[in-house]
């Protein structure tokens, strides 16, 4: 298929669109299936690619997955799980870097896990360190080979004391799925808290986990002998959500999303009024969402910092650096989770805007690269007017950044690589379509 897209930009978006359940609880989601000793039930669940990954990979283990009765609704019966060939599994090696986390699940059913190489954007380092350390935490043995790593448990696994180095959302997804059917109690400092992770925390307590979320970033698990399947349905994708909120504010435009949701946006939303951008909420049980718009008059330059919840998400900020390309003065951009995440503004300056990109940590608060050399502060100069050019995607959410930045841009732009964005949004075509965009495959 044709991975170009041709971009007429310079026209508002105007219209409504909706998100369903987040990327990044869904996936996880339908991990925690393989612990319950009955089916589950997910609702809302997005049509994307990673979801089709994990639809691949808990299927050669032997869960069927099927479609349920309404649109996004998937069965996932674990009752036939088995090990998967090696060879198999690595036709999944570079697609994702969920495999990870079936370790927990796969070693509590069958006492072996192989994971295979492991993908995922490249927007800096995610070691996987931390959760092989943590497997072995736990009683797991971890056996490398040329093309992954082989982990048993010959003696099952036990509950531990573990602290993070930092709160990785990753790392403690890993301890919760590992940890609810390890014998004993498991205590996790400096965990994430991202709603993403409690909404997985309300999940696994619905199959029968014991899990109390303390204050101060503690979580404890008492281990349960069994868990059953789930019913759920899971937040709405935050991220999804602000990806189109920016995309209104870069271009002048009005878009109401069906499904956003205020209470997991909250700190966006406070950084969307800064910089001048209008939004209503309608609370309404059935299709209520967040309408997103541009009042009018110039934007506001600001400064910004990413940070682990309830912190400004970092995958906040690639689109709403390029909304403020379009704002009177100097913003800072200072990124303190992944140190090679502002490598997508180059093609942003090719545009004609004005960012420069520092190592030192301009946002007021010292980070953990401040002083390793890494490029991850930038400022951005505006208003600039942006013009088309010749775009290639280098991961997904700095793929939508580029869509945002040829959508807003004068002239008519080619983006290459769309299918990366095809990986955490759904059917952006079919949205852009509806809000008015002017798009067509090259």
């Amino acid at each position: 298929m044709n991975d170009v897209l041709v971009v007429h930009g310079g026209a508002p978006l105007h219209g409504n669109i909706r998100v369903r359940g987040a990327k990044n609880l869904v996936s996880k989601a339908m991990v925690a299936a393989l612990l319950g000793d009955s089916p589950s039930r997910l609702f809302d669940v997005p049509a994307i690619r990673d979801v089709e990954v994990v639809r691949g990979l808990l299927e050669l283990h032997g869960v069927r997955v099927s479609d349920g009765a309404t649109e996004g609704e998937l069965v996932l019966d674990p009752a036939n799980a088995d090990r998967a060939d090696a060879d198999e599994i690595n036709v999944h090696a570079g697609s994702s870097r969920i495999p990870i986390l079936l370790c927990g699940p796969l070693l509590h059913r069958l006492g072996h896990a192989f994971i295979p190489d492991l993908g995922g954007c490249n927007i800096g380092g995610r070691p996987i360190d931390f959760h092989l350390q943590a497997l072995r935490e736990f009683g797991a043995i971890v056996d490398k080979t040329a093309s992954g790593m082989e982990i048993t448990a010959p003696n099952g696994l036990h509950g531990t004391k573990l602290q993070l180095p930092y709160p990785s959302v990753g790392a403690t997804e890993q301890v919760l799925l590992t940890a609810v059917k390890a014998e004993g109690v498991t205590e996790l400092r400096n965990a994430a808290v991202e709603p993403e992770i409690i909404d997985l925390i309300c999940l696994l307590q619905k199959m029968g986990a014991i899990i109390k979320v303390h204050t101060d970033r503690v979580i404890e698990i008492e281990g349960v002998k069994r868990l059953g399947g789930y019913t759920h349905r899971p937040i709405p994708d935050r991220i999804e959500a602000a990806s189109w909120a920016a995309a209104a504010l870069a271009t002048k435009g009005d878009v109401f999303v069906e499904g956003a949701r205020q209470a997991e946006m909250m700190t966006f939303l406070n950084t969307y009024l800064s910089v001048g951008g209008a939004f209503e909420v309608d609370d309404s049980p059935v299709g209520g969402g967040i309408r997103f718009w541009h009042p009018g008059g110039e934007l506001r330059a600001v400064v910004l910092e990413t940070d682990v919840h309830p912190g400004f998400m970092t995958d906040w900020q690639q689109p709403m650096v390029v909304a403020l390309t379009q704002a009177r003065g100097l913003s800072i951009m200072h990124e303190t989770v992944y140190e090679r995440r502002l490598g997508y503004t180059r093609a942003l300056g090719s545009m004609g805007a004005t960012i420069q990109v520092y190592r030192e940590c301009l946002g007021g608060t010292p980070c953990r690269f401040g002083r390793r050399n890494f490029l991850h502060s930038a400022v951005i100069a505006g208003p600039s007017k942006l013009h088309a050019a010749e775009l290639m995607i280098p991961d997904l959410r700095a793929g939508f950044s580029h869509l945002i930045a040829a959508l807003a841009a004068e002239g008519t732009s080619q983006v290459h690589g769309v299918s990366l964005i095809n990986r955490g949004y759904e059917d952006f075509e079919g949205k852009l379509a509806a809000l008015g965009a002017h798009v067509e495959r090259g």
